[in-house]
């Protein structure tokens, strides 16, 4: 689940250590921890195919079935803004206009146990899981599958101003977004054209700009990021100042 919605990346760093949940790091000799935070915004099956080196299709499965249900029992969290902004988006959706989606690397299993126990409201055209893609991030077809799902093309995304003063920076962006906080998401969202936003959920601002993800901001948390329609377009106002 991206952890610019749900926080669970304490979860997965503590599902590494832990000598309860760390079994799948136990049984196959991996540094659990490091895992965690190597694969942060990459699907599991990717993550754990690399480090436990399975090949066999059902025991990955498996094993990934396992590993996100000790992510659940630690205890996900919504993070700050994210309810607000989305309600903000919701308030002036249509099933011609849905307006946003959920682009996550975790599975059709794990996504909707996620959302429901942090208050997350589900997106009107449903949501992009590691199930629905041949490639996860950094790749572009989460994304693109994504774009296809709320109905935008994510290269075409306008900037409608661009408004200074002395203590922020603000501008207004309308059209298809990616919003990531893992540096694998925010090049995702550049190979499917889009512009992007990162939030420091996850990273630091020092970690993604050393990733060389170069996204066209950097906000601390979704309460930076305010959403209104204009036009049948969701605009959104971005206030970077935290980092001018």
């Amino acid at each position: 689940m991206p952890s610019l919605v749900v926080d669970a990346h304490a979860h997965r760093l503590h599902a590494g250590r832990d000598h309860r949940l760390g079994r799948v790091a136990r049984e196959y000799k991996f540094d659990g921890a490091a895992a965690a935070e190597a694969g942060h915004g990459r699907r599991l099956a990717d993550t754990l195919g690399e480090y436990c080196r399975i090949t066999d299709a059902a025991t990955l499965e498996k094993e990934i079935m396992r590993f996100e249900e000790e992510v659940i029992e630690g205890g996900p969290i919504g993070l700050p803004g994210a309810v607000e902004l989305l309600n903000q988006i919701s308030a002036g959706a249509s099933d011609a206009t849905p307006g946003w989606t959920i682009v996550t690397s975790a599975t059709s299993v794990y996504t909707p146990k996620a959302l429901a126990r942090c208050n997350i409201p589900l997106p009107r055209a449903g949501y992009i899981t590691s199930n629905d893609v041949s490639k996860g991030k950094p790749h572009p077809d989460p994304y693109l599958a994504g774009a296809q799902r709320v109905r935008a093309d994510p290269a075409k995304c306008a900037f409608l101003s661009l408004l200074e003063s002395i203590s922020s920076q603000r501008a207004a962006i309308a059209g298809g977004v990616v919003v990531e906080d893992a540096p694998s998401g925010l090049y995702a969202g550049h190979a499917a054209g889009a512009k992007v936003i990162a939030v420091c959920t996850s990273h630091s601002r020092d970690a993604i700009v050393a990733s060389g993800a170069n996204p066209d901001y950097i906000v601390k948390d979704l309460t930076r990021v305010k959403a209104r329609w204009e036009d049948g377009k969701v605009v959104l106002d971005i206030d970077d100042s935290l980092w001018w």
